[in-house]
């Protein structure tokens, strides 16, 4: 177990060390393409960071563990904004802009409210029991098509953002974020295997592991690339990471495995986690929706239901 603790301990270093060269090169990236931060971060950071949530999907799906699948998204969609925007706020207010808070936000609560929907048969189809089948997979992958030609359409109007000098260039700015992105996935791959190797010795059951250690250690790369964004004062990189993070889990880290691998059956969440989850993303866009930041007072009221929640996924 001392081997565990080491891997856990270099795993955060590699994460740390990692996100600040990502931001650094996604910022200068953005700079030297002329495109607007908010863009890089919905695409390539959100993409870069959410790589970790996706590996563990695939690897779930084919030892058959579909509750770590979906337990794996549901904590890292929680967590991503509760914990992580409500630590970044905390740390500075996040100015959120217009055009975020009339379509990203939004998206967000829709595919949010989707997966509520689908994964709900016992409520709304009088089911014995909830699942997810590779048809709901579908309806998800083309909701995140109407997602790309959002983005798509962003591409083509003219930043509007002040020219910066870029910190890398054009060739730098390539490789740094690769290598940025890989030191993510390495760092938050050894800090999940170990964690999870720690607590199954002590006895800890799979669906609060996958709640908690997975979709905290699959969350470390949203949350060290947010930190790290916010102290830079890239807040666009900062809130962009998180809603499009949340909008890759539910579309790519859950669609794609159930189109691949077909039925998640005999799912054993409770409603408090979907609860939480639309809450979450309907707080965000309340917050933004007054005065277009999250500052400090809105900060920790997501990091009080944070607390709130996760005391009861523990104690439960």
């Amino acid at each position: 177990m001392l081997i565990n603790f080491i891997i856990l301990i270099i795993g955060f270093i590699v994460l740390v060390k990692g996100a600040d060269l990502f931001v650094d090169a996604a910022s200068s990236l953005a700079e030297n393409f002329h495109i607007s931060k908010m863009l890089i971060a919905l695409t390539i950071v959100a993409f870069g960071t959410s790589a970790p949530e996706f590996a563990v999907s695939i690897k779930s799906m084919l030892s058959g563990s579909g509750d770590i699948v979906l337990g794996n998204v549901i904590g890292s969609n929680i967590l991503n904004i509760l914990l992580i925007l409500g630590i970044s706020s905390c740390i500075h207010s996040l100015n959120v802009k217009n055009a975020t808070v009339k379509k990203e936000l939004p998206i967000t609560i829709l595919i949010s409210t989707l997966l509520i929907v689908l994964i709900s048969d016992r409520l709304l189809a009088n089911s014995t029991s909830n699942a997810l089948t590779r048809a709901d997979g579908i309806i998800i992958l083309l909701f995140f098509l109407v997602f790309i030609y959002y983005l798509l359409t962003v591409m083509r109007k003219k930043v509007e953002e002040k020219e910066e000098q870029p910190k890398f260039g054009i060739i730098k700015s390539i490789l740094f974020t690769i290598g940025g992105i890989i030191c993510l996935i390495l760092g938050s791959n050894a800090v999940v295997d170990a964690a999870s190797f720690i607590a199954k010795e002590l006895g800890v059951s799979e669906r609060m592991i996958s709640l908690t250690i997975i979709a905290f250690g699959t969350s470390l790369p949203e949350l060290v690339t947010s930190v790290i964004a916010t102290k830079k004062g890239e807040y666009d990189i900062a809130i962009g990471n998180v809603v499009g993070s949340n909008i890759f889990n539910i579309s790519i880290v859950l669609g794609v495995p159930l189109i691949i691998f077909g039925t998640i059956s005999s799912i054993t969440f409770n409603y408090i986690d979907l609860f939480v989850l639309f809450l979450s993303s309907f707080l965000l866009f309340i917050f933004s929706l007054k005065d277009h930041k999250i500052d400090r007072k809105e900060g920790i009221v997501f990091l009080l239901i944070f607390i709130i929640y996760y005391s009861f996924v523990i104690i439960g």
